[in-house]
């Protein structure tokens, strides 16, 4: 019995219907109008994009056929004309009044797809987003005898067909009416379709135009003719600003056959942060796609902006954006050796250009180099760094001095540059984005080149000791102070150096300041993690606070007689030598800045009673 019933159940399903689908029209408008589209202007691009494909399609079996399209703007209405394929009764039902089909899937066409720009099948429909009503009028060029056909859509989903007399078409093509929506009116006006035809369109292969103002300005200004370098750089930098609102630094060809690209990327006039994403105008067989791309370069040449029209990429659904595929990766890495290939033509033949380059983009280029041996190894005469010298490329720098030391911050750098530029030593800042690991990359483009980071041992090492005696006459003063500082995990030396006017110098490096944030951290701890804490206690070097023997101020303070003053004098020492250095203070070294400071006023005021 219930083998009955499950067999009886089973004939049943198989044998019912299915169900179709019923789309929401006003539902979908709404999706694509906040979701997939980002303006409502992307509907003339619809519109210029459906023309364009019907020119192509008939162009494909008709070379000769003509190549017109026409936009009449007046009164809240537009009127789109092209010589396209058109299309018959039959063709009306199967494309326009089914969502998602498209007509570059129909019969013969499949191999030329390639030539059209659209993929997505959706058309007709991103014109609800402006109008109530559209209406098509399009006669078949495939099928001559055929009769125009009428087709008029309303935003409810409902839709009316019927054929019309000869003389309503004489010509094979396609007629497009859109009748604006409450509040759309203004984006079908003949200014605003006027400014957006040539934005989306300039660069098509057809005669577009708005009445009689042509829309098409071919061919496009990288690919036209120019009496002199001048003239061309000249026309460029007007587009340039024509597209992007700037004056460009330099511009740079990006003709990559193989990826089917043509274009120009402009060099930036002002620095940008890396951090900024980049966006160009990107044209797909001369529509422009988008005009926010930010995927198409790689991110060290964040200092040019793009445009360029390819046939190789492929768009997303909403034909605003481009694909991250294989396809686009090759693209990225193309236009990449372009860029870097004008780097290179620079250093090689124009370096005054390319030292006016670096002076505004040079974080660009120390990016790229941080990966790019060869670049580096371009680059190094050019690129600057920070030193004790002043401002040199490393090539220079590793020419003047037998070791390049260097330090990883810049407040390290600030701490050391005057003590060791007195005492001989060569220091370049590394603290400044990417200029370490460049430092560090030196000796693989430069061999032979010996570099190391400059710690506290190496400043101490050059600077000259104290003879024994005269150290050990200053033995009382030497432990006063040392015990003034050993809280703060701090070492006192005695070392006699130049410049005469810096009293003390702070010296750490990275390991005396990981012990010092542990053992502050130890001290704020629990039980528990101060025992932890208190384990990894290790043999890192302290922080030292050399002081100057040579310097009056120091010497007097060595003759002072009272403990207590001396500790005063020394704390005031320590912070003086931490704001020079210029770095941030710890709660702790606030506090002994302020103890030192009012130490000494109450000591001045004492001896003023005194008197």
């Amino acid at each position: 019995m219930d083998s009955q019933t499950s067999q009886s159940s089973q004939a049943s399903q198989a044998s019912s219907p299915p169900h179709m689908f019923q789309v929401d029209l006003r539902g979908l408008v709404d999706l694509l109008s906040h979701h997939l589209y980002s303006s409502p202007k992307v509907y003339l691009r619809e519109l210029l994009q459906n023309a364009v494909d019907a020119i192509t399609a008939r162009r494909a079996e008709q070379p000769g056929a003509p190549a017109r399209v026409r936009l009449y703007a007046e009164g809240g209405t537009l009127r789109v004309e092209d010589s396209g394929v058109g299309l018959t009764e039959s063709d009306v039902h199967s494309l326009l009044a089914t969502i998602g089909r498209s007509s570059k899937r129909a019969d013969g066409l499949q191999e030329a797809r390639a030539d059209f720009l659209g993929q997505f099948g959706i058309g007709l429909l991103a014109c609800f987003v402006v109008a109530e009503r559209i209406r098509v009028v399009s006669r078949s060029a495939r099928t001559p005898d055929a009769r125009p056909v009428e087709w008029t859509a309303s935003d409810d989903g409902s839709y009316t067909v019927r054929t019309l007399p000869d003389e309503a078409r004489p010509e094979p093509g396609t007629t497009v009416h859109l009748v604006a929506r409450a509040g759309a009116g203004e984006w079908l006006s003949r200014e605003r379709v006027l400014a957006l035809a040539r934005d989306f369109g300039a660069l098509l292969p057809y005669d577009v135009r708005v009445g009689e103002e042509a829309v098409t300005d071919l061919p496009a200004p990288w690919d036209r003719p120019y009496p002199s370098p001048a003239a061309r750089r000249v026309a460029l930098a007007r587009h340039c600003h024509e597209q992007f609102g700037f004056t460009p630094l330099d511009s740079i060809g990006l003709d990559v056959p193989l990826a089917g690209i043509r274009g120009v990327a402009y060099v930036l006039p002002s620095a940008v942060s890396p951090a900024q994403r980049a966006r160009h105008r990107v044209h797909l067989k001369g529509m422009l796609l988008t005009e926010r791309a930010e995927q198409l370069l790689p991110d060290w040449a964040f200092f040019v902006r793009c445009v360029l029209d390819t046939d190789s990429l492929r768009p997303t659904a909403s034909r605003e954006a481009l694909y991250e595929d294989e396809t686009l990766a090759a693209v990225r890495e193309a236009l990449g050796e372009r860029i870097r290939s004008w780097l290179t033509g620079l250093a090689a033949g124009d370096p005054q250009r390319l030292t006016a380059f670096l002076s505004v983009h040079h974080l660009g280029v120390k990016s790229l180099a941080r990966h790019d041996r060869e670049m580096l190894r371009t680059m190094l005469p050019w690129l600057p760094f920070e030193t004790t010298d002043g401002q040199l490329s490393l090539e220079e720098f590793a020419q003047r001095h037998a070791v390049v030391h260097y330090t990883r911050t810049v407040e390290e750098f600030r701490q050391v540059a005057p003590i060791a530029s007195a005492q001989g030593i060569g220091v370049v800042n590394g603290g400044y984005t990417y200029d370490s690991d460049l430092i560090e990359a030196l000796p693989s483009v430069r061999p032979g080149t010996a570099v190391a980071e400059l710690d506290a041992d190496t400043v101490t090492a050059h600077l000259d000791p104290v003879e024994p005696a005269a150290e050990l006459a200053l033995a009382d003063f030497l432990a006063t102070a040392r015990a003034t500082l050993d809280p703060l995990g701090c070492d006192v030396v005695l070392r006699a150096f130049h410049p005469l006017s810096v009293p003390a110098l702070h010296l750490d490096d990275r390991a005396a300041r990981h012990e010092q944030a542990r053992a502050e951290a130890e001290d704020h701890a629990d039980e528990l993690w101060a025992g932890i804490l208190g384990s990894l206690r290790g043999g890192a070097p302290r922080a030292r606070l050399v002081l100057n023997h040579l310097n009056p101020l120091v010497r007097r303070i060595s003759s002072l007689p009272e403990r207590e003053l001396i500790g005063t004098a020394t704390e005031s020492l320590y912070g003086q030598a931490l704001l020079m250095a210029q770095r941030p203070l710890r709660p702790a070294d606030s506090a002994l800045l302020n103890r030192a400071f009012l130490g000494l006023l109450e000591w001045a005021t004492h001896r003023e009673d005194e008197h």
